[in-house]
């Protein structure tokens, strides 16, 4: 059974605010994508690595892939027109090379600091049931709006998860699903693990973390390079 990344990098970052997509932007002499590049080359349950590339990038791409040596790179697919449209082109390339029951790993190519821990326990969960859907606790208080001006509710915190990347499935599910979304007329949903739930399919949740941050803006970057510098202290578990 074959385990593959599939990087969603077909996004054109306009909240960050760049002149170039926020998945190429330099921070330490490393474009971001790379850093996302690398926790999957660098781990020993991925068997390949697919990228889904902003139009007009893919030459860049595999020009980075070579420089930093991420040869577990096999596929550049050109985006589509919003992510579900990305990530339907993603999965439907690799259904052609690989069996329905290898595992696809759904990740978000601005989320470079996606751990090993991460990773494996996003195969088991796929593994054991099927689907697995990095997540973390909400920690802070949940307000009920109408018009993100005023709240006269809330909603238990417990009874929600924030969801991440990566998102691991069956490829033939997957693809299965996808076909059944075109063909109900969901177009825009903004996860697979939403596209599952608006399918009528149920989610297992996997590890998720505080530090596999989604880069969106330009103080998203800032963070992300205080926890390149960041190192543990030794007291702390």
């Amino acid at each position: 059974m074959a385990n593959i990344a599939l990087l969603i990098a077909g996004g054109s970052g306009t909240r960050m605010h760049q002149d170039i997509p926020k998945q190429f932007i330099t921070v330490n002499e490393r474009p971001v994508i790379v850093y996302t590049l690398e926790a999957f080359q660098n781990h020993g349950d991925i068997d390949a690595i697919a990228v889904v590339c902003i139009e007009g990038w893919e030459q860049v791409l595999w020009a980075y892939a070579n420089q930093f040596k991420i040869t577990k790179l096999k596929y550049v697919i050109t985006g589509g027109k919003n992510g579900q449209d990305s990530i339907r082109n993603g999965v439907y390339e690799l259904e052609k090379h690989y069996s329905p029951d290898d595992i696809v790993l759904i990740h978000d190519a601005i989320r470079p600091l996606v751990s090993t821990e991460i990773i494996s326990d996003c195969i088991v969960k796929s593994m054991q049931y099927g689907s697995g859907i990095a997540t973390i606790p909400c920690a802070e208080a949940m307000l009920q709006t109408e018009d993100s001006i005023i709240s006269a509710g809330s909603y238990p915190r417990d009874n929600l998860k924030r969801t991440q990347t990566p998102q691991g499935f069956r490829i033939g599910k997957i693809c299965y699903l996808h076909r059944k979304a075109l063909e109900a007329g969901i177009t825009n949903s903004i996860a697979s693990c939403t596209l599952m739930i608006e399918m009528g399919e149920q989610v297992h949740f996997s590890a998720g973390s505080e530090k596999n941050i989604k880069l969106t803006t330009v103080e998203d970057i800032d963070i992300f390079k205080a926890l390149l510098m960041a190192k543990r202290s030794d007291w702390l578990k």
